[in-house]
């Protein structure tokens, strides 16, 4: 009989107990993706603390919901859109508007902390239409049918993206060549 999975939120509130996975299973599940869902959030929030916070919440999610997936690359996708989701409806929130002066100083200093590659630096600046496609595409290993999937988009969409994107990227890449 597989041990129930208590987790406390906010106030206390014990989160409902679904025992379609066991404790074994949610560890496994939580290995096998953990850096993939760390790396689509942090493309979205570019800092430490708001990406883990997005990561538990995408974890959080996963513990509280009923579906059964078909495999490993199933669980991914689903991990992938609820992580991106998750990021976006983060920004949509009014609190996140504004930014304290003093809390300023701490988020340069933490993302100074950080290099990420140029390429991938470049791919995180464009528009997020074109920068989720572009990386999972390239860094995700998808293809453009499987994003389409994933992303709930037609593939036409997504390969005008794609193209898009790496245009962009092509811009800037002669931009620094100047």
């Amino acid at each position: 009989m597989p041990i129930p999975i208590v987790l406390l939120v906010k106030g206390d509130k014990k989160v409902p107990n679904n025992t379609i996975r066991t404790n074994g299973e949610l560890i496994q599940l939580y290995n096998r993706h953990v850096d993939t869902v760390y790396r689509v959030c942090f493309m979205y929030m570019k800092n430490r603390y708001d990406t883990e916070d997005m990561v538990q919440n995408t974890f959080i999610k996963l513990l509280k919901d009923q579906t059964r997936f078909e495999s490993q690359e199933h669980e991914k996708a689903w991990l992938i859109k609820t992580a991106s989701n998750l990021c976006k409806d983060h920004f949509r929130h009014w609190w996140n508007k504004t930014v304290a002066i003093d809390h300023a100083d701490d988020v340069i200093k933490e993302e100074a902390e950080y290099t990420v590659s140029d390429i991938l630096e470049k791919v995180l600046a464009l528009p997020s239409k074109y920068k989720t496609v572009v990386y999972m595409y390239y860094y995700e290993g998808y293809t453009t049918v499987e994003i389409a999937k994933i992303l709930n988009k037609n593939e036409s969409t997504v390969r005008s993206h794609l193209r898009t994107g790496r245009n962009l990227l092509k811009i800037k890449q002669e931009g620094e060549m100047q």
